[in-house]
This record gives structure tokens, C-alpha cells and sequence, in this order.
């Protein structure tokens, strides 16, 4: 838990395909946000000692990632925002871990330990919404 408010959910990066990730690789960080409250909050930043740099994608373009009053974020989703870490500082395996350092614009800084997902198990949206676009409904 970030504040009483925002919580910071099933933090973790992607099962890499080769089993390793050799350090200069990137990696996708799947993770969970909790807003309870009734303000929005917005994912500035990502950082931490193990990568160079995060890029943080809304619809496909650099941007913060707004966590909206008494709604959750599901990043790495598909359709989601996407957190990747760029140019990984060492080398990890399965169930390794690195420490991130999320920058919201109100709740202020949360550093997770980010562990490599196991084998078979990458992450996986624990819920099924609907695509909006293939809404029957909406016309």
C-alpha cells in the first residue's frame, strides 16, 4: 500500500522467453493499481537501480498513467498501459527480483521488489472485461 488509498498489486516482470534476462535487455513489468480514494492520481515515472530507464505507454504513446478515483489499472493487460524496463544492469533469472521505484504526482514515491515471473507462468490479467469495440451495444 502506497497511502491509504492507492495500492500497488501482484507486481511483476514478464517470464523472458529464453529463461534469462542478460543484463542490456529489456523487460515488461505487469502490475496491478488500487485507487479506493476519490481523487485521481497519475504513474509519472519508473525507476530503479537495475535499469536505465522505464517507457510508459498509454494507447500506444509515451505518457503518464492515470489511476482514476475508486478504479483499478491493470498494466501489461492487453489494451492496457504498458511499463517496460529499458536496458536491463544485470542479468535475471526466474523468481529473481529488482527493486522499482513508482512516482506518483500525489501519492509521492513506492519502491516493489519486481520478481521474474516463473516458467508457465507468466502474468495474466486476473479479470475478463469486454472489449469496448466489440460492443454489440454501443453504436
Amino acid at each position: 500500500m502506497i497511502t491509504e488509498d492507492l495500492s500497488i498489486l501482484q507486481v511483476q516482470l514478464e517470464y523472458p522467453l529464453d529463461g534469462v534476462y542478460e543484463e542490456g535487455e529489456d523487460a515488461n513489468l505487469f502490475l496491478g493499481i488500487a485507487n479506493t480514494g476519490n481523487t485521481d492520481d497519475d504513474l509519472l515515472d519508473v525507476r530503479g537501480p537495475d535499469f536505465a530507464n522505464a517507457q510508459l505507454l498509454v494507447d500506444g504513446e509515451p505518457g503518464a498513467i492515470r489511476v482514476q478515483q475508486n478504479d483499478n489499472v491493470y498494466v501489461g493487460a492487453e489494451g492496457a498501459p504498458r511499463i517496460t524496463l529499458i536496458d536491463l544492469k544485470r542479468s535475471l533469472r526466474s523468481s529473481q527480483s529488482i527493486p522499482v521505484i513508482l512516482v506518483f504526482e500525489d501519492a509521492g514515491e513506492m519502491i516493489v521488489n519486481a520478481p521474474v515471473a516463473s516458467e508457465g507462468r507468466n502474468p495474466k490479467p486476473t479479470y475478463d472485461f469486454p472489449n469496448p469495440a466489440e460492443d454489440p451495444t454501443q453504436s
